[in-house]
């Protein structure tokens, strides 16, 4: 007898319920558990993916960008006093006027038509304001409802209420990733309602966005425990070996597991991040012509290292840019916000110009709804802006879109839509549009049906794209 078929093997370690039921006969009852649980990356209309599923994937056909930065200004910024200017709204000042609920507020701000274009500027954005040629404004933004959580994971799920994966996540699963040493997807950043606006939800875990709270710190610190106090770089790399190695035994005995498999990969991710992520999340390596470009403020290095994160390959990084619920002052706080913003997005553009990338990098900005034409709740006395969900602004830039336009139009109040209404999912099928999907084919499978980030809605903005 060769004892040696008795001895303890490594295989003997790779031992799960479904395989202690075929061993035991019970073949039905592993197959049900296999239906419950045996989704795989290929369950999709992609196809399958491969056992990296952050490999870098051609889209459905050739998109004019390649990847995505979304500055995204929470609070709903308002479009009176930004992107939309009402100067009629000055003769109604004094006034009640039922079709907007209350008494109008006017702006006060000065407007003024900037590049060859012509295109109105809120005097707040002057830098922002030199690059309209490259700019396409959407004056007719809506969506459901004026409420910020719901409008937050609106704008960065298409959902409002069912948790479902970010517009991150689905750039990511679409396209791959260009660097399997970074995350493909990067919210730098965070606000009102955490990491519902950046998870993955049912799509593998994989595609789930990596949150940087801060890019003030040390780059050691910025991503927090990237690397083990406990273990040197090869004993690191020699536990990861062997996890994978227990694991490709568990695959051959049982079908693979997006779970377990996308841990495997953030595990990978992690440790090859310990390099090339500190020097990409570290602009004193940028020349100090650069990093007084975008000027030193928090929101100025976000801007930075999302350039930064995008040359080096990562998909999709959203930029969060918050502050704008202004009920009160309405002047004194957009000055205040807007003078946060305007010189670092003014230097991103510029920046990405001069590297010869505005071409194939999309920029989107925006918050999740825009601000009343009427003093807020309605009456006249503090000069704010209450939420409104039916009219707002953002705009798009790079990325192939038909810049140095204003798209659609709102009424003469900036209340209603009355031409060219895009709504949040036209929006994200524009996007998607741009790098090279059909909206309503890149799929998951999930429950017994389909899902995709529009739901069923959304139509490509033929206006914007050129």
């Amino acid at each position: 007898m060769d004892i040696t078929q008795h001895q303890p093997s490594a295989e003997d370690m790779c031992f799960s319920r479904r395989q202690f039921l075929h061993r035991f006969g019970m073949g039905f009852g592993a197959l049900s558990l296999a239906g419950l649980f045996g989704q795989s990356l290929g369950s999709s209309a992609q196809g399958a993916i491969n056992l990296s599923p952050l490999a870098p994937r051609e889209p459905m056909f050739p998109g004019r960008a390649k990847r995505v930065i979304h500055i995204f200004s929470q609070g709903g910024p308002s479009h009176i006093d930004t992107w939309d200017p009402k100067p009629g709204l000055e003769k109604f000042a004094d006034q009640e006027v039922k079709e907007i609920g209350g008494v109008p507020l006017p702006t006060q701000f000065k407007f003024t038509k900037m590049g060859q274009s012509g295109v109105e500027v809120s005097e707040i954005f002057p830098k922002i304001g030199a690059h309209i040629d490259d700019i396409a404004v959407i004056r007719s933004m809506n969506t459901d409802i004026p409420a910020h959580e719901f409008a937050t994971l609106m704008m960065n799920t298409g959902s409002g209420r069912l948790v479902k994966p970010s517009m991150g996540s689905w750039v990511l699963y679409g396209l791959g990733a260009e660097n399997q040493n970074l995350p493909g997807f990067v919210a730098l950043g965070g606000g009102l309602g955490g990491s519902s606006n950046w998870r993955s939800a049912f799509l593998p875990g994989a595609f789930q966005g990596t949150l940087v709270g801060s890019v003030s710190a040390p780059p050691d610190r910025i991503i927090e425990n990237i690397r083990s106090q406990f273990a040197s770089r090869p004993q690191q790399r020699r536990q990861l070996d062997l996890l994978k190695a227990m694991n490709d035994m568990h695959a051959e005995r049982l079908a693979h597991e997006p779970v377990l498999e996308a841990r495997i990969q953030s595990f990978e991710l992690a440790f090859n991040m310990q390099t090339e992520a500190m020097n990409t999340f570290d602009v004193t390596k940028e020349p100090q012509a650069i990093r007084d470009l975008y000027g030193d403020s928090e929101i100025g290095r976000r801007m930075l290292v999302a350039r930064r994160l995008v040359e080096n390959g990562v998909r999709f990084v959203q930029v969060w840019a918050g502050g704008w619920d202004h009920h009160t002052d309405v002047k004194g706080n957009l000055i205040k916000q807007a003078e946060s913003i305007d010189q670092p997005i003014g230097a991103l553009l510029t920046d990405l110009k001069q590297r010869g990338m505005l071409d194939d990098t999309l920029i989107v900005w925006g918050g999740e709804f825009g601000r009343t034409p009427r003093h807020d709740r309605g009456a006249r006395g503090e000069p704010g802006r209450d939420h409104h969900h039916r009219a707002f602004c953002a705009w798009m830039a790079g990325g192939g879109i038909k810049g140095g336009q204003a798209y659609g139009t709102t009424d003469e109040f900036g209340y209603d839509v009355v031409e060219n209404k895009v709504h949040v999912h036209d929006l994200h099928a524009t996007i998607l549009h741009q790098l090279g999907f059909d909206h309503e084919k890149l799929t998951y499978r999930y429950n017994g049906r389909d899902f995709r980030l529009t739901d069923v809605f959304g139509n490509v903005v033929e206006g914007l794209v050129s």
